[in-house]
């Protein structure tokens, strides 16, 4: 199942610039592992900001929820989730004339 996810990120202003070079270390090595593994298919930084759009391929909503909790920063994230679902695509046979065509054809 697909989730898009957007992150942004909010480390605390006081974190130990240390601390925080190790946090972001961890987590990029984490989701380079998530993407080699499939799960997590797409990424795209969001300019300017400390914040990215993500697709994640997962089973379900909670294996989503252990996919987003194993990265070491996601206790400092926002991050709306929403499920993808296919758009039907039109058949052959349909035109850009008939764009009701491909419901007509689908209907019982």
């Amino acid at each position: 199942m697909l989730f898009h996810v957007e992150m942004t990120v909010r480390l605390p202003t006081d974190m130990p610039p240390a601390q925080s070079a190790e946090l972001k270390s961890r987590e990029k090595a984490i989701a380079q592992a998530l993407q080699r593994d499939g799960r997590w298919r797409h990424l795209w930084r969001i300019a300017g900001r400390y914040a990215n759009v993500s697709v994640f391929d997962v089973p379900d909503n909670a294996a989503l929820h252990d996919t987003l909790t194993m990265l070491p920063c996601s206790p400092t994230w926002r991050s709306p989730c929403s499920p993808c679902a296919a758009t039907p695509r039109p058949s052959a046979t349909t035109t850009a004339e008939t764009p009701s065509a491909s419901i007509q054809e689908t209907s019982p």
